[in-house]
């Protein structure tokens, strides 16, 4: 185990003005590290002093057991975080998958229902969120001091995904390529599902961007915004939600997908078309996996983890 007390002064990134709905962000205080705990030759829990949120949050990266700088994936976790870990290392093999490869794999651990997004209000249920603060400002250079090359990716799996299609249009100049693995990019169309998916654990969703209507849900709509994807990898994949080969395969994370994992995947399979075809209006190319068969479960991310590997990789040249 190593032990560190290494302060960071971070970043405040500027965005090019495209368009009325772009928001700069404020800039971050200076965040710190308390510690950094050696999990094993190629995985390492930071935890680090978030000013923005005002407490520490761990967050796990996977990278090669040899030194050097190199590009980062930031990979977003769904609705329900691992407490400890990502559900990324819980759930599928991701460890195994990045441990020979040229990259970091960047893992925050926690942020239940956030949608990785700064909240306008503390909620009382989960507190203060500053997460696009935390992961677009705070978290970078203590990444690149430590491990990166200022070269980035993120995706993420359903909230993760489209949080991290919203960092995307919001924060362009930080990310070269974005993924979302069974992810609704359009945050109008999903506007009852994420709403529904916050009140459902506990927290009030008017305390994130205000109630429907409000400004802030246009400013991250990732459709509304989509000019600013252009030049960038992009990566979508979803199932139908008819049951695939995977059925069989009970995952305690998220054992309730026996029963929503279909009904699920067919509403983002909807929004995923109704994406592309507002990109291929646009004329920015993509990549768009679609299975015939498939629910909203972790074994189906996995596999297009695997799949969307190869185009992210490139991106970023891992």
């Amino acid at each position: 185990m190593r032990r560190t007390k290494i302060a960071v002064a971070v970043l405040a990134f500027a965005i090019a003005m495209v368009g009325p709905l772009l928001v700069e962000p404020a800039t971050a205080s200076a965040a710190q590290i308390d510690r950094i705990d050696e999990l094993s030759p190629t995985r390492s829990a930071i935890f680090v002093e978030s000013p923005s949120m005002g407490r520490i949050i761990q967050v796990q990266v996977l990278h090669p057991a040899a030194g050097g700088a190199r590009p980062s994936y930031y990979l977003l976790d769904g609705l329900d975080p691992g407490v400890n870990q990502s559900t990324w290392t819980n759930a599928t093999d991701a460890e195994g998958f990045f441990s020979n490869k040229n990259v970091n794999v960047v893992l925050p651990v926690g942020g239940q229902a956030s949608y990785y997004t700064d909240w306008q209000q503390d909620d009382p249920t989960f507190g203060r969120y500053k997460w696009e603060t935390f992961l677009t400002q705070e978290l970078p250079p203590i990444i690149d001091a430590h491990y990166g090359n200022g070269v980035n990716a993120i995706g993420g799996l359903s909230m993760g995904g489209n949080a991290a299609f919203i960092l995307a249009v919001r924060h362009p100049e930080l990310y070269r390529a974005v993924a979302g693995y069974s992810s609704c990019p359009d945050t109008t169309l999903a506007m009852g599902a994420v709403m529904f998916s916050i009140a459902n654990r506990g927290g009030d969703p008017v305390n994130m961007w205000g109630g429907p209507g409000s400004p802030a849900w246009a400013e991250h709509d990732a459709a509304l915004l989509a000019d600013r994807l252009r030049g960038k990898t992009i990566y979508l994949s979803t199932g139908t939600g008819i049951p695939g080969p995977h059925e069989g395969e009970v995952k305690p994370q998220l054992a309730e997908n026996i029963v929503l994992g279909g009904p699920v995947e067919v509403g983002v399979n909807s929004c995923v078309i109704a994406f592309e075809q507002r990109l291929r209006a646009m004329n920015i190319p993509a990549h768009i996996d679609y299975s015939p068969t498939g629910t909203h479960s972790w074994s189906y991310w996995q596999d297009t983890l695997h799949a969307s590997w190869p185009a992210i990789g490139l991106a970023i040249g891992a």
